[in-house]
């Protein structure tokens, strides 16, 4: 299967008196580079997720953030500590007692006292164990979408395939009727200039510029590299580098068939040609 660098994910779960929330965004980079931006409490989790993250992903620019959000304790959740609610109430008699004007805590005041409120705690083992593992959930959602997105490219490329192919097949037949008008026509020039085309010396440069105008090399190699491209296509995996070889090789290929040709339905396929190879090279850059 044929991944693309491009894709997002993003997933939720829910503890104690907080939520983890995990994001994963990535893009086409030449490389395998890494951001990772962490709440305070996971901080420690940082070489954990470096090494889960390059072990799965070979190439894209990948920013993971994992954040730890404080929920707002609702009626139901709230518990009141009884310790320190006594500790405080006995502190506030021995005031009282010093200080007999002094004005008698509220309730209000009372809960709002650091502690007396309980707040859900999560350990820190089962935190860590929690956020690995909701990692591990984005980690698959970006596999899936990257595949996705992989398979899309993947028909285009087949497909620009497909088309350098029938651009092939099209000049091929041509290329001995080319040659053979050509020869003539330098041939014509030459007994218009005087010369007689026979003569060894003759014959022998003009085999040496026919051969030079040659192009049936440039279609046979783009054929073989089109087959090879395929070829890749269909094994999948970390394809991208190698993909983006034979596509530079293919518009080498092109190139040279626009240069040497001499005639102008040539002329049209190699133009043709780079433009579908270029629109190749492109969608190539997105894989992995």
């Amino acid at each position: 299967m044929i991944l693309s660098m491009t894709g997002f994910a993003a997933t939720s779960a829910e503890l104690p008196g907080a939520s983890l929330v995990a994001e994963l965004r990535s893009v086409n980079h030449r490389y395998l580079d890494l951001s990772i931006r962490l709440s305070d409490e996971l901080r420690s989790l940082e070489p954990a997720l470096r090494e889960k993250l390059s072990g799965q992903l070979k190439r894209g620019k990948v920013e993971l953030r994992l954040g730890l959000n404080r929920s707002t304790p609702g009626a139901a959740s709230l518990a009141v500590d009884p310790g320190r609610v006594a500790a405080l109430a006995a502190a506030a008699d021995d005031v009282g007692r010093q200080v007999p004007r002094a004005a008698p805590l509220s309730v209000h005041e009372i809960l709002r006292w650091p502690g007396v409120l309980a707040e859900p705690a999560v350990d820190p083992e089962t935190l860590a164990a929690r956020a690995l593992a909701l990692v591990d959930e984005a980690l698959g959602e970006l596999a899936a979408a990257r595949a996705r997105e992989g398979a899309k490219l993947a028909a285009i490329l087949s497909a620009r395939c497909q088309d350098i192919a029938a651009q092939v097949t099209r000049v091929a037949p041509r290329i001995p009727a080319v040659h053979a008008a050509y020869t003539e026509k330098l041939n014509a020039r030459l007994r218009e200039a005087g010369l007689d085309p026979n003569e060894d010396r003759l014959k022998q440069e003009l085999a040496v510029f026919a051969t030079k105008v040659d192009v049936e090399e440039e279609l046979s190699r783009l054929t073989t590299h089109v087959a090879e491209f395929r070829r890749v296509l269909a094994a999948g995996g970390s394809a991208g580098k190698r993909l983006d070889f034979l596509a530079q090789e293919l518009h080498r290929e092109a190139n040279t068939l626009g240069s040497k040709s001499v005639d102008a339905e040539v002329s049209r396929a190699a133009l043709e040609l780079k433009v579908l190879i270029e629109q190749m090279r492109e969608q190539v850059q997105n894989l992995e």
